[in-house]
């Protein structure tokens, strides 16, 4: 009987230890910035770790055609995300050693854990 209480101990320090692990590197993401871009640099953009767009850049060139430029911005602003979940998967994975991320794990520290 003691044996599983000392099990149990066990697992809910590790738990603990992962909490705050997980929210170091939730703080860290938010400091770290991801670039994007489209149409050969004619429109850069920046998230952060928490997928908030944090700048945009246009060339004037690009306002020429409004059109473009709609389906630039929006091709810079999914580069720079998909840039950032790939970093927020290397940071998951480097905090859990590797092993595989349970489903909604990325999606969650994406939105700055809730």
């Amino acid at each position: 009987m003691l044996g599983g209480l000392g099990n149990l101990a066990n697992m809910l320090k590790v738990a603990k230890d992962l909490q705050g692990n997980l929210e170091k590197v939730q703080a860290q993401l938010a400091q770290k910035r991801f670039d994007g871009e489209a149409g050969g640099g004619l429109v850069r953009a920046v998230v952060n770790g928490k997928l908030a767009l944090m700048d945009i850049k246009i060339d004037p060139q690009a306002a020429q055609d409004v059109e473009l430029l709609e389906d630039l911005i929006k091709a810079a602003v999914g580069s720079a995300i998909l840039k950032a979940q790939e970093g927020m998967k290397a940071e998951m994975s480097a905090l859990t050693g590797g092993l595989p991320l349970p489903p909604g794990l990325t999606d969650l520290l994406g939105r700055g854990g809730g």
